[in-house]
């Protein structure tokens, strides 16, 4: 009997130990509970708030570039970034592997790239998407989410881009008015309490922390129906000429605005793997060049304003050359006996040197910077040059003789439409501006002061009015109805030690309408290799055409009354 009860037992002890464990884990289990309610309680909420309740950035815009008129120039359009937790898609790999295709990814280099940040919470797979290509990528996956971003883009491409210039893709400003005005277009993103589910999406909205703030609109002076003209004709005059580059600058008279400036090459930024460092300079701003004979109207009133020449005062430019020190100055013939408009009209280097050593070289400099060579624009661009012009101290004779016809100095284009505005604007000086300025009543737009006598920029604009006439080196530059005052430049390339024999520089500066001045512009071409290369005929075409354009859109009367009414008879 007992040996028949023995297993019985065995399985009723078994029973009663399985028992015990059990109530000895439950006790655990709750005493675990306990703990954790009673004495963890605190650090637990806090952990589950922070895996539900974020603060989070609201984006903002950054303030957009315009035109003086409101023609956008640069805006910020959204987009969407896709991003990833790293610990939770490399858990699955398949939704991974369908997220990088989508995206155009490689799915290797992808994974690796996580795994090497796994410890993050937020890492971008690609950035500034398309909304709808964004969303399609996301969509159904878990561990992948979008961020709203902004995107700029500029809607008048390279036919801006010198002067606006890019930001990159955090939308700090890399060149142009968009890192010059960085501060200003700058936006100022929010924050926001919120709660997020699992998979990252907001559910509930908590609080407002700190409200976004978008960035400063800004009003350039450039009228965009100007610039898109000065930039086709500058292209075209590039690709006929077959040069390297040019630039060309419009200015306003009066108020010193610039209401065009184009380069060549120029770059698209809405293609920013395009570009090249080449591309991006601003050269109407940045690239120097000696002018060459655009710098003798401004020999001559710095020797007209102290009365030492009239208009009518003789030059006797014989033989055709003169010797300083060993070096001889020429001419392209001799030209004999030549009044100042007859030296303009002719572009006698022989007698710009003449009347440049007849004045004390400390005059001429100090002329000459009163006219602005050797000083910066004003306008503020990054990497903006001021050019080169040494102090007289430091001239030779020669230095002396050849600075009357431009050579010895460099300036950059801009500089030299706001010399040329100097003569248009009876002699008075003023900073150019690339932003809109208020009405000319305001007193920042007062004319800061006079650097040559009125009586002197009139006659200067008379006798340049020949060198456009029909006996002038610069007849392309002649607009039907209006008169013009301009003077060509060709110059020979600097280069280390001398000249380049066969490269040039041709410059062309004019004003118009001559009687009553309301435009200045300045066109450079660098390197003209083919169909000519003197200024006359290769940059002052881009004026006559640039600037006829502009009388017409802006509205300005004819000046030339007798001229515009031969022109209808013969064309009748």
């Amino acid at each position: 009997m007992q040996e028949q009860d023995a297993p019985t037992l065995f399985f009723r002890s078994r029973h009663y130990f399985v028992f015990l464990v059990l109530v000895l884990l439950l006790g655990g289990l709750v005493a675990r509970a306990l703990y954790l309610q009673v004495f963890e309680h605190s650090f637990l909420a806090d952990q589950g708030v922070q895996r539900q309740i974020r603060t989070i950035e609201t984006p903002a815009y950054r303030g957009a570039i315009l035109d003086r008129f409101g023609t956008p120039l640069a805006i910020s359009t959204p987009v969407d970034s896709v991003w990833v937790n790293p610990a939770e898609i490399l858990g699955n790999l398949d939704a991974l592997k369908q997220v990088t295709k989508k995206l155009d990814l490689n799915y290797r280099d992808t994974v690796a790239m996580l795994k090497q940040r796994a410890n993050r919470e937020f890492v971008y797979l690609k950035r500034q998407l398309e909304p709808e290509l964004a969303s399609s990528a996301a969509a159904g996956m878990e561990g992948v989410y979008l961020q709203r971003e902004y995107n700029r883009y500029y809607p008048a491409g390279e036919v801006v881009s010198h002067l606006v210039g890019f930001t990159d893709i955090d939308d700090q400003g890399q060149e142009g008015l968009e890192l010059a005005y960085q501060d200003w277009l700058r936006a100022q993103p929010g924050e926001r309490r919120v709660i997020r589910n699992r998979r990252g999406e907001v559910v509930e909205e908590l609080a407002q922390l700190k409200p976004a703030k978008s960035g400063n609109d800004i009003y350039t002076s450039i009228d965009m129906r100007l610039q898109y003209i000065a930039y086709r004709s500058l292209a075209r005059a590039i690709k006929f000429h077959a040069a390297r580059a040019g630039s060309a600058v419009l200015l306003d008279v009066h108020s010193g605005e610039i209401l065009a400036i184009v380069n060549q090459p120029s770059y698209n930024p809405n293609r920013r793997a395009l570009m090249s460092a080449d591309q991006q300079r601003n050269r109407a701003l940045t690239d120097v060049f000696e002018p060459g004979s655009t710098i003798k109207p401004f020999t001559l009133a710095a020797a007209m304003d102290r009365g030492l020449y009239r208009r009518d005062s003789s030059i006797d430019t014989s033989p055709g050359y003169m010797m300083v020190s060993g070096h001889a100055i020429k001419d392209f013939r001799n030209y004999g006996v030549l009044d100042l408009a007859g030296i303009l009209r002719k572009s006698s280097n022989v007698g710009a040197s003449r009347i440049a050593m007849s004045l004390d070289k400390r005059e001429l400099w100090e002329s000459f910077k009163d006219y602005g060579f050797g000083n910066a624009s004003g306008v503020s661009f990054p990497g903006e040059s001021a050019g080169y012009f040494r102090h007289y101290s430091q001239w030779q004779p020669l230095d002396h003789a050849t600075m009357a016809f431009g050579y010895g100095m460099s300036l950059s284009i801009t500089q030299l439409a706001r010399a040329y505005a100097v003569i248009a604007n009876q002699g008075r000086m003023m900073d150019l501006s690339l932003l809109r300025k208020e009405p000319l009543d305001t007193p920042k737009n007062q004319i800061s002061r006079h650097v040559m006598k009125a009586a002197t920029a009139r006659q200067v604009i008379s006798m340049m009015a020949e060198v456009v006439g029909p006996e002038g080196s610069a007849q392309l530059a002649a607009i039907d109805g209006y008169q013009v005052a301009g003077k060509t430049g060709t110059a020979k390339k600097s280069i280390a030690g001398g000249y380049q024999k066969d490269d040039y520089i041709s410059v062309f500066a004019g004003i118009a309408p001559a009687s009553n001045p309301r435009l200045v512009m300045a066109v450079v071409i660098d390197e003209p290799s083919q169909n000519g290369y003197y200024g006359g005929v290769v940059a002052a075409p881009v004026f006559q055409e640039v600037v006829s354009n502009a009388l017409r859109i802006l509205d300005i009367a004819p000046d030339d009354l007798p001229a515009l009414a031969s022109t209808r008879d013969q064309g009748t």
